[in-house]
């Protein structure tokens, strides 16, 4: 199972302890899927201050493959973040060097060496899903809760494993799942917060719950899920089963402050 991840990476500093975590969705994504037993690696910029030297040495000592990490001159991404009882809620993000990202040809040729690429809605990586379909690349990209931009409409023909966050199960976001499942996805999924998930396959919806768990920091709980849901994806388990092991996954995240 081999899997890049490309994109936005950030440095999420907690406001209150001042403690600085590395995330970023393709960052933690990749993480979590080598947890998982995958074979990953990470395409994105860095800056060349000291949160760059930070975020390489510590996405590389989780067993991501990071020889595609670029230092560009300039500050690495930062999110700052702040605590409301054991629920993030995100600040000013400074976007740093990542503002600028592309993709050369030669990552490119990089990229297409594994079976299943992801990216999010903030990684300046959209552009190239077009060519990854056309390379034969499984797609996944996580359009976070921005379920009015644009891409969820000119993107979904080319990702095959489209993430949503909303809030709850209702018609609209039933509506929304139908209708980019209809441009072409495989599976269309979306992240329910307390209210689980749920996915749409073109013949039946999967609503699933959460189990209970003992919340610390809810940071990286939607990477988590979407990363156990594409594992189960790639093994080979059905839409339930991938629901089941994305939720048990985003489980353990919640459990400790930071996203791993």
């Amino acid at each position: 199972m081999r899997i890049i991840t490309v994109g936005d990476n950030c440095m999420d500093v907690y406001q209150a302890s001042g403690k600085a975590y590395p995330g970023g969705n393709p960052v933690n994504v990749a993480v979590y899927l080598t947890e998982m037993g995958a074979k990953t690696a990470y395409l994105g910029w860095v800056g060349t201050d000291i949160y760059g030297e930070i975020m390489i040495q510590a996405i590389q000592d989780k067993g991501v493959d990071t020889s595609r990490i670029s230092k560009k001159d300039g500050k690495t991404a930062v999110t700052h973040v702040e605590m409301v009882e054991n629920d993030r809620r995100f600040g000013e993000y400074d976007e740093g060097v990542m503002a600028q990202f592309f993709l050369t040809a030669e990552e490119i040729d990089f990229a297409v060496n594994y079976q299943l690429v992801h990216s999010g809605i903030w990684g300046h990586a959209d552009p190239y899903f077009p060519l990854f379909k056309e390379k034969g690349l499984i797609t996944s990209f996580d359009f976070s809760d921005q379920l009015q931009d644009d891409r969820v409409q000119t993107l979904t023909p080319y990702v095959d494993y489209p993430f949503f966050s909303y809030t709850q199960d209702d018609d609209y976001i039933r509506q929304l799942l139908v209708e980019v499942k209809q441009r072409g996805a495989q599976i269309a999924v979306a992240t329910l917060g307390e209210n689980g998930s749920l996915a749409y396959d073109g013949e039946q919806f999967f609503p699933h719950g959460v189990g209970k768990v003992n919340v610390v920091d809810t940071m990286g709980a939607g990477d988590s899920f979407i990363a156990g849901f594409l594992y189960g994806r790639l093994k080979g388990l059905s839409a339930e089963d991938c629901l089941e092991l994305g939720t048990i996954t985003a489980g353990k995240t919640v459990g400790y402050f930071g996203a791993w």
